[in-house]
């Protein structure tokens, strides 16, 4: 029926607002048929999400070029996410317009895949202030110590290593497991003592791992939540960094692990390490309710499977009460003593109802308190078994992670095309709030994830060998410095999306590792990568300082191939990004007749009379912040 897309659901003039909307706010849909089609009939279906759909008929509304414009205005009431598709009647046939790539419509015969449209609650106001800084994630055990800790004197037994650089154990022990509890010793100290080194970041917001006591170095293993771990430093410790960071204008986010707590904990105390009654010693432990025993005390419901994690149920009264509604919960209680915010791991585990109810206790103690969500995927339409989740509607999450931006710049720097990597942002845009959008954790890096600069250089046979070999596998030569390059492009990227970027620590010294523990190993003082330090210390400075950058919109200029071009503007200023990933030469266009290179790369320029714009001569694996001067 039509020979091109007649809806195109990021073009105002078929959808506007644009993106994500509140309830009760106007959406205006038109569809744009060629007129010699003769329609004599287009209708608008759209539906909450599980629920059947509801026709809105279209009317007819004049004349665009070639095509007549069908019209309708749409109101959602609720939060929720909505789907929508039209339906276009001809005199002979009928066809479902459904949506296809990059938000162009197609047809068919059949109902495809329908629109998305996110519905929030417009009265709730993200912690927005994340999104406008920088973010430093710390591992705490390998970020910085100020001495070796003692051997003894905890719960349970640890291995110390004396000298900071040693390679983390990483084989098993003689029963077959990876214990990790060996330990470097960093601490709420040493984090202090860097305090001005992170300044020379810029960074404004320092994000932890777990900081609470456990068995293990990860402490993923919740031991005490309202406990620093005494290898770590104490609660005073902790309060004088909180309150040394708001000096420098820094904000403190801890890791929350709510889904389950540690086997060695005060809580189910297999290992009786604790005074406490732990539910793994009696059913008459205050603690019994909060987990799942199949066969007490051997058999329970763990993260995983994995033994010594044992999940909790999060709707418990007693659980919900100690973790978050008491006077003194966990949530209420830290964020009080100086955090700013909190950081849920496996959000996608924890139900709909813990989150909001986590929020609001977090929000009754600070009223701008964070709360972002670990969520590897889209988290608009997100489900986790076999749930819906509502993480944007209102009054659940503040962000999540922004996994599919590291997806999306390391498959772009390995050879993706352009295009695929502006697709994963566009859909992003289109599906968020945009208040959720310009406030993600923009990641390249973390502690589940082999180190950027490894994917980013070692070879195939590399990922093959054995955990020796990737042990001790180091990138040198000229494969480090091409995988510097493609650093550079990647750090230029996550510094000037939308969202926060964050750096996993050391990313910016060059830390280099495969998998867990090789992707944790400790900060390198004293060896740094000083290209790349200084690198990442200009282009922090660049970030901070444009109001662009910081939360200016959005517009991607080219993207095809090795070429990735967009632009960022605000009432104050207009910057362009330009990725050249490519090995030759490319020239960029600008609609713009002066630029000034923002981090003093230098590069060759030259106006274009016959467009009136600027042509700039871009060198292979080279990236460029220019702001227009005109």
């Amino acid at each position: 029926m039509f020979e091109q897309s007649i809806f195109k659901s990021r073009d105002l003039a078929c959808k506007q607002p644009y993106g994500a909307v509140p309830a009760g706010q106007t959406v205006r849909f038109s569809v744009f048929p060629p007129r010699e089609v003769f329609l004599q009939r287009v209708t608008l279906y759209i539906c909450i999400d599980g629920q059947e759909p509801m026709g809105y008929p279209m009317h007819w509304d004049g004349i665009e070029g070639a095509c007549d414009r069908y019209t309708v205005n749409f109101i959602p009431q609720t939060p929720d996410l909505y789907w929508y598709y039209f339906v276009a009647e001809g005199r002979n046939e009928t066809k479902y317009i459904c949506r296809g790539a990059h938000g162009e419509s197609y047809e068919s015969d059949t109902r495809g895949e329908c629109y998305q449209l996110t519905v929030y609650d417009g009265g709730y106001q993200v912690a927005d202030w994340f999104g406008k800084g920088i973010t430093y994630n710390i591992f705490p055990d390998r970020f910085c110590r100020t001495e070796v800790p003692p051997k003894e004197g905890y719960r349970a037994h640890r291995e110390v290593h004396d000298n900071w650089n040693d390679i983390p154990v990483y084989q098993p022990d003689e029963h077959g497991e990876i214990l990790n509890n060996d330990f470097f010793g960093g601490s709420l100290k040493g984090v202090l003592s860097k305090l001005d080194y992170l300044q020379s970041l810029h960074v404004q917001t320092l994000y932890f791992n777990p900081i609470f006591e456990a068995y293990s170095n990860h402490r993923y293993d919740t031991g005490n939540y309202k406990c620093i771990d005494p290898m770590m430093g104490t609660e005073e410790d902790f309060q004088e960094l909180c309150a040394e960071a708001k000096k420098r204008g820094m904000r403190v986010i801890l890791d929350g692990v709510f889904s389950h707590n540690g086997y060695d904990s005060v809580y189910f105390n297999a290992r009786g390490h604790y005074d406490s009654l732990g539910a793994f010693q009696s059913q008459d432990s205050p603690y019994f309710e909060w987990y799942d025993f199949s066969h007490w005390p051997d058999q329970y419901s763990s993260w995983w499977g994995i033994y010594t994690l044992p999940q909790v149920n999060e709707l418990n009264p007693n659980y919900l009460d100690y973790i978050i509604e008491d006077e003194d919960s966990v949530i209420r209680r830290w964020l009080r003593l100086g955090a700013s915010g909190w950081r849920l791991d496996v959000a996608d585990e924890l139900p709909d109802q813990f989150i909001a109810k986590l929020n609001a206790a977090a929000r009754r103690e600070k009223p701008d308190a964070l709360v972002v969500g670990e969520v590897w995927e889209d988290a608009s339409n997100k489900i986790s078994y076999s749930v819906r989740r509502r993480y944007f509607q209102g009054g659940e999450l503040d962000s999540v992670m922004n996994y599919p931006l590291r997806d999306g710049v390391l498959s772009f720097l390995g050879g993706s095309p352009a295009e695929d990597f502006a697709e994963k942002m566009e859909c992003l845009r289109e599906n968020y709030p945009r208040a959720v959008f310009y406030n993600l954790m923009n990641i390249i890096g973390t502690h589940d994830t082999p180190r950027a600069l490894t994917v980013m250089g070692a070879k195939p046979e590399d990922w093959s060998g054995s955990r020796e070999h990737r042990a001790a596998a180091r990138l040198m030569g000229d494969e480090l410095i091409a995988a510097r390059e493609k650093m550079y492009l990647a750090a230029t990227i996550q510094f000037t999306m939308p969202g926060s970027p964050t750096i996993y620590y050391g990313d910016e010294a060059g830390v280099q590792g495969f998998e867990d523990p090789f992707n944790r190993r400790t900060y390198p003082w004293g060896n740094e990568d000083g290209s790349l330090l200084d690198f990442y210390r200009r282009l922090g400075g660049v970030r901070t300082h444009s109001s662009a950058l910081t939360g200016g919109e959005l517009r991607f200029v080219r993207a095809k191939g090795g070429l990735l071009v967009y632009e960022r503007w605000d009432e104050h200023e207009r910057v362009f990004v330009i990725i050249n990933r490519d090995a030759e030469e490319n020239v960029v266009r600008l609609p713009c007749h002066s630029v000034t290179d923002l981090m003093h790369t230098g590069g060759s320029t030259r106006t274009s009379a016959e467009l009136g714009d600027l042509a700039l001569r871009i060198p292979g694996r080279t990236a460029r912040i220019l702001r227009a001067d005109d």
